[in-house]
């Protein structure tokens, strides 16, 4: 057991991690539901309600989709683009999807290689690419997602305050579902360049996502 834990501890913490912070979400997302019904006049809500309802669901899914989406694009851009003296850059002599013989694949996989890196045709290409697609797969889900318990949130607002509601098309129209989307996207973008680019003049000694502390800043690359 305390192999396993030692082997897999970065997973077991993050996921340990993301249910603490999903739970502590879910308790002062309903604090604060709660509040504003009462402000509005109307009943609170039980704990095992508001985290089936949509506007919990909407939250969930408008932060999930974004998080996928910066990994799909960083999986898929970083084939291509380079940045100079940052570790989570490839070398600057090896843009592109790079050579067989390089990635280990068809006749050049050894003994252990994944089968499918070994299989030719569409095995091999769907597992060459596998990474990127299920990244951008639960991306599109979580996004639709977003969308439908979104819809349904805006529609309770709207019948709350006497008003219309809108069809699933027409939310997708409106500047509350972009407001959501974007206001998340860019702070992942943001995010994502500011590790590639920091982490070419700063360092963390003994992580995988920094470069040694002695490596020069122009090392393209290189983890520690």
């Amino acid at each position: 057991m305390r192999r396993f834990l030692r082997e897999n501890s970065l997973g077991l913490a993050f996921g340990l991690l993301f249910l603490i912070a999903l739970g502590g979400q879910a308790l002062a997302g309903h604090a604060d539901f709660n509040q504003q019904q009462v402000a509005d006049g109307l009943p609170p809500v039980s704990l095992g309600r508001y985290v089936t309802s949509a506007s919990f669901g909407t939250d969930v899914a408008e932060n999930w989709q974004s998080e996928y989406l910066q990994f799909f694009l960083y999986i898929l851009l970083t084939v291509w683009l380079l940045q100079k003296g940052s570790p989570e850059s490839k070398a600057l002599d090896k843009p592109g999807r790079e050579t067989d013989r390089e990635q280990k694949v068809g006749p050049y996989a050894d003994e252990n290689s994944p089968p499918w890196a070994r299989a030719g045709g569409v095995r091999r290409v769907l597992f060459s690419n596998s990474l990127g697609l299920v990244m951008g797969l639960i991306f599109l889900l979580s996004w639709l997602a977003q969308s439908i318990a979104g819809h349904a949130a805006y529609d309770e607002q709207q019948l709350a305050g006497l008003q219309d509601p809108v069809t699933w098309p027409e939310y997708l129209l409106e500047p509350d579902f972009w407001n959501r989307t974007l206001q998340n996207w860019q702070s992942e973008l943001l995010a994502v360049a500011s590790m590639a680019i920091l982490a070419i003049f700063l360092r963390q000694r003994g992580s995988s996502q920094s470069k040694p502390v002695g490596s020069p800043h122009t090392a393209t690359g290189i983890e520690g």
